[in-house]
């Protein structure tokens, strides 16, 4: 049975900080968006790298938590109803005759867009993987990148590899339902928040776990498996038995697919104007950490700019011939009703 192709207005490609104000700032000038992203979670960097660390320079915001802001987003955007496509990845971005795209996701996903946003951050975030040969084969069976379902490491003896955030709480999380659970990582500093750090401590002090610092130099295997791994520590090496590998050491960015769109590449970014965002390919822009112009920086609030003047000019693209008047959510009617609210609120 062939898929139905999917017809939008907007296509967001990136579901992090950026790509969530888009949709809000498409949906303020009445156009209707569906989202890609490559992970399974909106948020981007925010979401995976720092959920729980502080951000201060979100205007009007004095303090919040990275999962803090993507949940303020996500409620700001709910009267809009976008579409999400998550863990998925936008494989092709083809222009037609018409001005419009047809865009095809590596899950088989069309759609017909008449206009394209890359708000990819800086590329589709990659898991930092092993490099020890063979090991690649043993992924999701014994090799784990990423926990999706914890429960599934209940009675299991894991190794956690890794010093940051995900490789802390997870071993948190995962030590008491393990059978037995060990973390390595290659120094005794630890990128975590402290609190989280000190509570690994104790466990490992009152002997409910153990951490080792080294790096990983081999691995073993047997039928069912990963069976084992050898650490090369300062004083020698160390062998641990395991079934189970689950490794943290960060996600690597890359541009993948996006290079072979014909766009302007500049090194690992896209090339924009500063008049619309939009790149060498006219419909296509691209907002964030993504795009490149003289004077870029790479925040957070530059790129909420950014996608507000991208979505003027969409509606200006989408509505040839008509101004795209500037209407203030304070008073205007307009932008009440598409907020869903009343002007007594």
């Amino acid at each position: 049975m062939t898929q139905q192709t999917i017809e939008t207005d907007a296509l967001i490609v990136g579901a992090g900080p950026c790509g969530l104000f888009q949709v809000f700032e498409l949906g303020l000038l009445g156009i209707k968006a569906h989202v890609v992203d490559t992970m399974r979670v909106v948020g981007g960097q925010c979401a995976e790298l720092y959920p729980d660390k502080p951000i201060y320079d979100i205007p009007g915001i004095p303090k919040c938590s990275g999962q803090e802001l993507v949940d303020n987003l996500m409620a700001q955007i709910e009267p809009f109803d976008a579409q999400f496509h998550l863990g998925e990845e936008v494989s092709v971005v083809r222009p037609r005759d018409d001005g419009a795209f047809d865009v095809e996701t590596d899950a088989g996903t069309k759609f017909l867009a008449k206009t394209v946003f890359i708000a990819g951050g800086v590329g589709s975030f990659q898991p930092r993987r092993m490099r020890l040969e063979g090991i690649d084969a043993h992924e999701e069976k014994s090799l784990f990148y990423r926990v999706r379902e914890p429960q599934r490491f209940a009675g299991r003896h894991i190794v956690i590899l890794g010093g940051g955030d995900s490789a802390l709480d997870w071993t948190l999380a995962l030590q008491p339902i393990a059978a037995s659970l060990t973390l390595v990582h290659r120094r005794a500093e630890y990128r975590a928040a402290p609190a989280t750090v000190a509570q690994m401590k104790a466990l490992a002090a009152d002997g409910k776990m153990r951490e080792i610092t080294g790096k990983v130099g081999a691995f073993r295997a047997d039928g069912d498996g990963i069976a084992g791994i050898t650490v090369d520590t300062d004083d020698g090496q160390v062998e641990l038995d395991c079934d189970t590998l689950l490794v943290f050491w960060g996600l690597a960015p890359k541009l993948g697919p996006i290079a072979e769109w014909g766009l302007d590449i500049n090194r690992k970014t896209i090339n924009v104007d500063t008049e619309k965002f939009e790149t060498s390919v006219p419909g296509i822009y691209a907002i964030g950490d993504i795009n490149y112009y003289p004077g870029k920086k790479k925040l957070i609030l530059s790129g909420f700019h950014e996608a507000a003047l991208a979505a003027f000019a969409a509606k200006e693209r989408l509505e040839p011939g008509r101004k795209a008047h500037l209407q203030y959510t304070t008073t205007s009617p307009i932008m009440h009703e598409r907020l869903g609210v009343s002007d007594a609120d």
